[in-house]
């Protein structure tokens, strides 16, 4: 997946400013930013849910704008905001969604099957969602995003809200998918452990540019030998406040622990 010089304003308001994003075949790749960045609309973006106003964002050589339908068939997408349907089966969800996508009548049953089995729900198909634990509804999502056979797995926020056995159930299920398929992954996430554990690459988001990208080791590294994915995350935020507006936070709280040393 590949943008150049993406753009994106609501108004007056610039939410995506000149990015330019590399996501490698087969990788799991974080967009970490804080709130307002810009990843959403990213993300709306490389999913066609936005029209590509300025520049390009081409995934797998389809070009987004010119190939829009061709473009979503490649993509499988988990919004942030819970899209499964409660009074509907765990099963009934899947299959609706396997319509959507034109899945053959022939196929569809078997391509719902693997879909619940895939995230290991099998058991739990002919269930209402309604019942569904808070992990086991973000289940059911992945398990929607994946009849279409997509090359492209794009997730926000996906454990949002959850608690921590229901965040591990959904990345297990995450990596056993990209084992046995190869698929990519372009995942937004405010949770660093997941990103610095799960992520193979990260670039980060601060207001609507990118202001960093590499692997969650070299990142930390270039901080400091002890630093974290946290660490990296409030350094580049405010390296980049610092460098709108010509005084960084860093400088501050700098300038604020001399003054107590002097005091």
């Amino acid at each position: 997946m590949r943008c150049r010089d993406l753009r994106h304003a609501f108004g007056d308001q610039i939410a995506v400013d000149g990015v330019d994003l590399d996501v490698p075949p087969g990788e799991v790749f974080g967009l970490l930013g804080p709130n307002g960045a810009g990843k959403t609309t990213t993300i709306r973006a490389i999913t066609t849910l936005l029209p590509t106003r300025a520049g390009t964002i081409e995934v797998f050589g389809v070009d987004v704008a010119r190939h829009k339908l061709a473009a979503r068939r490649l993509i499988g997408y988990v919004p942030q905001q819970l899209s499964a349907d409660g009074s509907l089966t765990g099963r009934e969800n899947v299959a609706l969604f396997a319509r959507l996508f034109d899945v053959p009548r022939a196929q569809r049953g078997s391509v719902v099957r693997a879909a619940l089995d895939a995230v290991g729900l099998t058991d739990a198909a002919e269930r209402l969602a309604n019942t569904y634990s808070g992990g086991m509804v973000r289940r059911l999502e992945l398990a929607q995003a994946l009849v279409s056979g997509p090359k492209l797995l794009v997730l926000d926020e996906p454990t949002i809200g959850l608690d921590p056995i229901g965040r591990e159930s959904v990345w297990d299920r995450i990596r056993e998918i990209r084992a046995e398929t190869g698929m990519t992954v372009l995942v937004t996430t405010h949770y660093m452990d997941e990103a610095d554990q799960h992520c193979e690459q990260i670039a980060l988001m601060h207001r609507g540019r990118i202001r960093a990208r590499g692997a969650p080791a070299e990142l930390k590294a270039a901080v400091g030998p002890d630093a974290t994915l946290d660490d990296v995350f409030r350094t580049i935020s405010d390296d980049a406040f610092g460098a709108e507006t010509g005084e960084g936070m860093r400088h501050v709280r700098a300038a604020r622990r001399t003054s107590s040393r002097l005091g």
